[in-house]
């Protein structure tokens, strides 16, 4: 059971109010509570082995409520989120729009392309259901475009064309157990449904009879081999589905095996071992489904004449970041990342991406050691940043013209994203707006928190390396970001208002 000293500091009323709901305390006995608050939860014996960095401030009075650590490095976890974000508004804008050229490659005649069909791949990540609601739509209107063009036969290939991400499709020092996760799913130029699919299984009728397997979003593909069994349900394991999905990685199939009750079903994620492949598989069958007859004919040498037939375009960025910050969509944050570089450099490297995100943070005031930039999502554990470089990055964007566009993106405590189950009954819900970031043992929340009389505040609250449970460290960050919002207004303190707690500790 929990301490008496625990629920007082976790109950939201220990900053800001006196207790009974009578008159506000004044300004500089709250900000003295709110202080000793915080030095107590990262003193208390659940919190104090870990690692924090904090750093809470009013930007417009250049005031800071509160430091701890604020200058440390610390592994960010999808915190990075927030720099990739405002790096891409800044760099791209947001009314840019990814554009994906369809090429040919040989003559049209008579309604038949005697040639290729290319497809250039330029970091579009909106072919998703996260996205579109099913991630065929796109390439279904690519195939109506396509048709209302008079393209009724394709006699060569469909392709991939060009070269815009030439580097590795996983991030840097990403875990190899994460690949086939769908937050660790590879990504390249041409991008399907986030780099993942579905397998959806049904046990066959009756025990023996073989199970029922279909993908989504495409129909045909991954191809599946079903090696699984059906089995009578019974108790323990044998009441619940057992399906595991394996690659063959000499036939480029999937094998589903294990057991699965009669009748039941269950849904398993499966990640694409090459980004493109699964991008071209699933138009080809949109393609198809359209009447539009591909490959039908070896093209021994086509024409080397190509023509650009459309360009499909993507929703703008200011909906692509929604999509990416709210559920934090580490592929979409990784095509952000090398989209960067590629609309900067016409080089969509990571290595390019690290550089220009560099000097951009620079440019708005980030010490050259504070922060270390490997990855666009923050699934590197060798993404290293500092509270004071994430506020540097928050206040950036709040003098920014994007602003609005920023702060939209972000989930709202107690509202939806990440921060759907958190804050509520307090005076943090639908006002925080924060990005969060977890990894083992790494648990962030920054972002931005308005008073109860109307200032805006930036917060950083960062932790590694803690050994208790995740709800710990989540219960402290929450009381953090609730207590602000209880603050009032009043004159700032002279000189800032470090915490107690200091760089130094």
């Amino acid at each position: 059971m929990r301490s008496a000293r625990w629920r007082f500091l976790f109950g939201i009323a220990v900053v800001g109010c006196s207790p009974g709901g009578q008159a506000p305390v004044p300004v500089r006995d709250e900000r003295a509570a709110l202080r000793h608050a915080i030095d107590s939860m990262l003193a208390a014996p659940e919190t104090r082995q870990a690692r924090w960095g904090i750093l809470i401030v009013d930007p417009e009075r250049a005031d800071t409520l509160y430091s701890f650590d604020a200058g440390k490095l610390l592994v960010p976890a999808s915190n990075m989120k927030l720099l990739t974000s405002a790096v891409a508004l800044d760099a791209l804008g947001p009314e840019y729009r990814f554009a994906t050229p369809i090429m040919t490659r040989g003559e049209m005649r008579a309604g038949a392309l005697e040639g290729d069909l290319l497809i250039v791949g330029r970091g579009d990540p909106s072919v998703s259901d996260n996205m579109a609601g099913d991630a065929m739509l796109p390439l279904r209107a690519i195939a109506d475009s396509l048709w209302d063009r008079g393209v009724r036969r394709i006699r060569g290939r469909l392709l991939a064309y060009g070269n815009a991400f030439p580097d590795a499709t996983a991030g840097t020092a990403w875990n190899w157990e994460d690949l086939d996760f769908s937050y660790g799913a590879k990504i390249d130029e041409l991008l399907f449904n986030e780099g993942f699919s579905e397998i959806h299984v049904r046990g066959g009728d009756r025990p023996g009879d073989p199970p029922r397997a279909r993908t989504s979003p495409a129909r045909t593909f991954p191809k599946i081999r079903v090696e699984a069994t059906t089995i009578a349900r019974g108790t323990g394991r044998d009441s619940v589905a057992q399906v595991d999905a394996v690659k063959d990685t000499l036939r480029g199939d999937v094998v589903l095996t294990g057991t699965i009750p009669a009748g039941d079903t269950t849904t398993i994620e499966v990640t694409h071992r090459d980004p493109s492949e699964a991008y071209l598989a699933a138009l080809g069958e949109a393609l198809r489904e359209r009447g539009i007859v591909v490959g039908d004919s070896v093209i021994a040498s086509p024409a080397p004449r190509m023509d650009t037939l459309i360009v499909m375009r993507a929703p703008p960025l200011s909906q692509i970041l929604a999509a990416f910050l709210k559920p934090s969509q580490n592929q979409i944050g990784e095509m952000l990342f090398k989209s960067i570089a590629l609309q900067r450099t016409d080089t969509g490297s990571a290595r390019v991406a690290r550089r220009v995100v560099a000097e951009r943070l620079r440019g708005w005031g980030a010490e050259n050691g504070g922060f270390q930039i490997m990855d666009g999502s923050g699934l590197s554990r060798q993404d290293l940043v500092s509270p004071e470089t994430i506020v540097r990055v928050l206040d950036a964007m709040r003098k920014s013209p994007q602003f609005q566009v920023y702060f939209d993106a972000l989930p709202v405590a107690g509202i939806d994203g990440t921060l759907r189950g958190r804050m509520r009954s307090t005076m943090a819900e639908a006002n925080v707006r924060g990005k969060t970031g977890t990894l083992s043992n790494v648990r962030s929340l920054s972002g931005y928190v308005y008073t109860a009389g109307g200032r805006l505040l930036l917060f950083s609250v960062l932790c590694n390396n803690y050994l208790v449970p995740t709800a710990y460290i989540t219960r402290v960050q929450d009381t953090i970001a609730a207590g602000l919002a209880r603050l009032h207004d009043g004159a700032p303190r002279r000189g800032g208002g470090g915490g107690s707690g200091g760089s130094g500790h």
